[in-house]
């Protein structure tokens, strides 16, 4: 019998030939059976079996017209297997059980009829009759619950690809949300943390006389950190347009040996404490712990201006990283930054997501202190980023 849930695989050719076959091969399967029932002589029986066979072209879209062509010579010619193919597809191919129902009692009826009908007063209440009986209905109603069974499978198949599809749609956009918030703090980070240091290199060559060495050296600067911005948001916008990877497009690392350079070129007395063993880190610790200084000093140039900073970073059950300023001057002037109100939120997004802890409040001596502890172990890191996922 044939199965309605077919799925074509392979070159098209092959599926084409795979195609022909599983609808040629029930036609053929039922007229050998009417020609082996009926012979090979021209009569009744055998154009019976012709058009029982050829109705069976018709089972997959009017399965309830092939079972009807094939009564005629279930009852004159016993040719059974033409009604019991089409009576199988009404079952798979039709939902309600009331269709499949009425075909096998017709069928059933058809094959325990005796030929001609003046034979139906010669039954007898008998076991032979009985027996009879209940060879053509149990035949018929096995045929339609084998056909059920499968249309069963065939629908929870489908609910199952369906939910495996949706499943799959959810993590999709969950990934992709998480991505995007990391992203936006990484853009937030770099923007805010650059455009600062320009801002305030611009100021100093304000006050700076024409022709000046001071002024030249300045300009290079504010020159170098435009040109240092651009990359790593063109980075950034790779990252958002990779439609693999998220990390396949390189973004330049945010890492613990890049703090030296990250303090220099802060426009800031900072002293700077790293210790921390030779191992590697995990690459998003040592990028959170980079981003939560950068994000800091840029806070202190911003809200404290003149006020002297310290950055720590070492590690003790976890990587500690603390940055404190002292109390600003009251004279020196603050530059006009904008503030989006998001620095201190993403930090504390980005430690959070990584399994640590943030904390941020000022300080006793009027300053600020901003502190983060991270998990340096990869186990801890995956643990995190699966519950945020899931």
């Amino acid at each position: 019998m044939p199965s309605t849930g077919e799925r074509d695989s392979g070159p098209p050719a092959t599926a084409a030939v795979r195609r022909a076959a599983s609808r040629a091969l029930p036609v053929l399967v039922a007229l050998v059976d009417g020609l082996v029932v009926n012979g090979l002589t021209a009569g009744h029986g055998m154009w019976l079996a012709l058009v029982a066979a050829g109705a069976l072209l018709l089972r997959r879209r009017a399965p309830e017209a092939a079972v009807l062509a094939g009564l005629p010579g279930l009852y004159l010619g016993h040719i059974a297997f033409a009604p019991l193919i089409a009576l199988y597809c009404v079952a798979v191919r039709r939902g309600p059980v009331l269709a499949g129902a009425t075909c096998a009692a017709a069928v059933a009826v058809a094959w325990f009829l005796p030929h001609p009908a003046t034979g139906v007063s010669s039954l007898a209440l008998d076991r032979e009759t009985a027996l009879l009986a209940l060879d053509c209905c149990g035949v018929a109603a096995g045929v339609v619950v084998l056909g059920r069974s499968v249309r069963s499978r065939q629908e929870r198949l489908r609910a199952a690809t369906a939910r495996r599809a949706w499943e799959n749609q959810v993590l999709t956009e969950r990934v992709l949300a998480t991505e995007r918030n990391r992203l936006a703090r990484e853009m937030h980070d770099v923007v805010a943390h650059k455009v600062s240091l320009i801002s305030l290199q611009a100021g100093a060559l304000q006050v700076g006389g024409p022709g000046d060495a001071d002024v030249r050296a300045t300009a290079r600067t504010i020159h170098e950190l435009s040109a240092q911005t651009l990359t790593e948001l063109h980075h950034l916008v790779g990252v958002l347009r990779t439609t693999g990877d998220p990390g396949a497009q390189g973004a330049p690392r945010a890492g613990l040996d890049g703090l030296a350079d990250l303090v220099r070129d802060s426009g800031l007395p900072v002293d700077l404490d790293v210790s921390i063993p030779p191992a590697p880190l995990p690459e998003p610790v040592e990028r959170a712990a980079y981003r939560t200084v950068q994000e800091a000093l840029t806070n202190i140039r911003k809200h404290a201006p003149g006020s002297r900073a310290t950055v720590r970073v070492h590690c003790a059950a976890g990587l500690h990283v603390e940055v404190h300023n002292t109390a600003p001057e009251r004279v020196a002037p603050r530059p006009p930054l904008p503030g989006g109100g998001h620095g201190l939120v993403g930090l504390r997004e980005r430690a959070h997501l990584l399994g640590g802890d943030f904390h941020a409040a000022p300080a006793t001596d009027g300053g600020f202190t901003v502190r983060a502890v991270f998990p340096v172990g990869w186990t801890a890191i995956r643990q995190s980023a699966d519950t945020s996922v899931g």
